[in-house]
């Protein structure tokens, strides 16, 4: 095992003492190849050009002498610190700091950033970091190869976006440029680059009070999970019901990162509290009534969704693949088009047992587990403690086993 691993983070600025003092004594440097070229790196020492940090990692503590890792920004933020650090290396670090791409990158568009999201974007969490994307007002992307400012261009198709796109940041090549999420496709950008993707209602960025917790204020809007009917202009029809809500939230579990589909969304309420938990959300609906509520309910509450007016099934071809689809209205018709799609978790209400019988039959041919239940609720006057209104319907949700939830 090498003696000492000491991680360098760099930013295109001088190398500090502490780093010049670690890279004099190394007897092993991985890094990129910018890295490798810088003309501290002593001659005899072996040189690494770091692909996969696992394999370095190895590497590494197989290595007798004294070893350096560099790294573009913090090496401690979504860096390679967190690698090397694993237990099946037992490697133990010391860390030379530098600014983060990320606050370089907000740095240079003049921006405060505790407020923003940060995600990183790689082949397989790109649809992910997109539905990050389309649900908040200000997100930094960690880009890669074939996950880059093009990919999530195309990707926000129909969604409305700012990006800020910083290429080879501490470079003599670092380039900022703005353009809209439409025209991002039409470039082709260099890597490294950091993507600060802005727009959607909450108002100017950087207005405002500061906030007491990075990221999303977990604390905005009302308490609740379903609000009331109140809360949303009054009577949402049957489907929409808060304790009905609720059961369907807590049913599918919407969450940061998640793509929900709310078909036939009515009067917005149920995509407005999907929305409010974090997930990016599509709204679906034939009555344009419907969709200019649903579109009031977001504003309101200062939350983002795609609203699209068409009637279902046939208006889900060219819709991006949800993670969880909410089914307020169309019936086995359109929970069956759905679990085409194969999401993986479906909820949805039935008002009699034979429509129920016949989702649930549908769904378990599509490959879901089905739960069913039968559920009835009664508000009640309590300075009478007199009824004054009834609900009773069955709530089906499908869960597909095969796919991580």
């Amino acid at each position: 095992m090498a003696d000492r691993v000491t991680v360098i983070g760099w930013d295109g600025s001088p190398l500090t003492a502490a780093a010049r003092s670690a890279l004099g004594a190394a007897t092993l440097v991985a890094g990129a190849a910018h890295h490798l070229a810088l003309p501290e790196v002593p001659p005899p020492a072996e040189r690494i050009r770091l692909g996969s940090v696992a394999l370095a990692a190895r590497r590494i503590a197989s290595h007798r002498g004294t070893a350096v890792v560099f790294a573009d920004g913090d090496p401690g933020f979504f860096g390679v610190v967190r690698t090397l650090r694993a237990p099946e290396f037992g490697l133990e670090v010391e860390v030379v700091p530098a600014v983060s791409s990320v606050a370089a990158a907000f740095a240079r568009a003049g921006m405060p950033w505790d407020d923003a999201q940060v995600v990183v974007a790689h082949r397989r969490t790109l649809r992910r970091a997109v539905n990050v994307c389309r649900a908040h007002t200000k997100v930094a992307v960690l880009t890669s190869p074939g996950a880059g400012p093009a990919e999530l261009g195309l990707l926000l198709e129909g969604v409305h976006r700012t990006f800020v796109v910083c290429e080879e940041l501490g470079t003599d090549r670092e380039q900022v440029s703005v353009v809209t999420s439409d025209k991002a496709a039409d470039h082709t950008w260099r890597d490294p680059n950091v993507v600060i993707v802005i727009g959607g209602p909450a108002g100017p960025v950087g207005a405002g009070e500061s906030g007491w917790i990075a990221g999303r204020d977990p604390g905005t809007g009302p308490r609740g999970w379903a609000l009331p009917a109140e809360a949303y202009g009054g009577d949402l029809g049957e489907g929409e019901s808060e304790l009905l809500r609720a059961a369907q939230l807590a049913r599918l579990g919407p969450r940061v990162g998640d793509l929900v589909w709310d078909i036939g969304c009515g009067g917005g309420a149920f995509a407005t509290d999907a929305a409010r938990a974090g997930a990016a959300v599509i709204a679906v609906d034939r009555d344009r009534e419907a969709c200019a509520r649903t579109d009031a309910s977001a504003r309101h509450y200062g939350v983002q969704l795609q609203i699209v007016h068409g009637t279902a099934p046939h208006v889900l071809e060219n819709l991006p693949e949800p993670d969880v689809v909410r089914v307020g209205g169309g019936g086995a018709a359109v929970v069956s088009a759905v679990a085409d799609r194969r999401p993986q978790r479906i909820v949805t209400h039935a008002m009699t047992r034979d429509a129920a019988e016949l989702v649930g039959r549908d769904l378990t041919e599509h490959g879901y587990r089905v739960e069913c239940a039968l559920l009835q609720s009664v508000e009640l006057d309590t300075r009478a403690w007199t009824e004054t209104e009834r609900s009773v319907a069955f709530l089906l949700s499908g869960v597909l086993p095969d796919r991580p939830a």
